[in-house]
């Protein structure tokens, strides 16, 4: 995908600049084409611009990957309740300060066999304007977070609203990490109305999909209830991140 947005920019430049023979409005408007181009790649995880994002699984498989950010909260009990009883195992990734905030709750996220990944130490609203080296920082002062309390170590990492720049990039090559998206966003965080939430989410479900869902509200808890039933309706398995590499292992 980055490579074919890196071609169809080559060839839209070379067209303007043939159709207006170097004119200054050519170059004005290719750099605001270039930027939006940019821009967009930022924020926009499944195109893999900088990063080369995990965004869903290649399966022929009925199957889907529950993905919570985020946490753990004083809500993520109740997911994990609810995930229990139906059986099912999710990759939850967390924020190093709510770990240390809720380190029991984020030991139980592990004993009952989910998936870990580093979500960074602090979730900053400013993730995208971060230099690499403050990058790096959060993303291994979450990883001493999740070792220290969890006895564990993660492989796995998302990034803060699914930003990515140059910087991120170095960052995540630096420590090692694969970068883990999503082809299904719920909006949960944005969006109040439930059944809103649950329709954005069983419209765009396919099979392989990733799910991005946040467990920190009642609210997302609710369509959870109701997105489960509605797997198990559709005869949906699931699947956690892991998965997705040991299958690229063992091909």
């Amino acid at each position: 995908m980055k490579h074919y947005s890196f071609i169809l920019l080559y060839l839209f430049w070379n067209s303007f600049i043939y159709v207006f023979n170097g004119s200054i409005w050519m170059y004005i408007f290719c750099f605001i084409l270039f930027s939006a181009t940019v821009v967009w790649g930022s924020f926009d995880i499944q195109l893999k611009y900088f990063i080369n994002s995990i965004t869903q699984k290649r399966t022929k498989i009925k199957e889907v990957a529950l993905t919570f950010d985020d946490g753990p909260t004083e809500f993520t009990p109740k997911f994990l309740d609810l995930l229990k009883e139906n059986n099912i195992k999710s990759t939850f990734f967390c924020i190093g300060k709510q770990i240390e905030k809720f380190p029991e709750t984020f030991q139980r996220i592990i004993a009952e066999g989910h998936t870990i990944g580093n979500h960074t130490y602090s979730h900053s609203n400013n993730t995208g304007f971060l230099s690499a080296s403050r990058m790096i920082e959060e993303i291994e002062k979450c990883d001493e977070v999740i070792s220290k309390i969890g006895n564990i170590k993660t492989n796995f990492y998302r990034p803060p609203f699914g930003v990515t720049n140059p910087n991120i990039a170095k960052a995540i090559k630096k420590t090692q990490k694969q970068s883990i998206g999503w082809n299904v966003r719920s909006l949960d965080t944005v969006i109040d109305d439930e059944k809103k939430i649950y329709n954005r989410i069983t419209k765009k479900l396919k099979s392989g999909s990733i799910i991005l869902l946040h467990d920190t509200s009642e609210k997302t808890y609710q369509v959870l209830v109701e997105l489960l039933l509605f797997l198990k309706r559709e005869n949906y398995s699931t699947f956690t991140v892991d998965s997705i590499i040991n299958s690229k292992n063992n091909d």
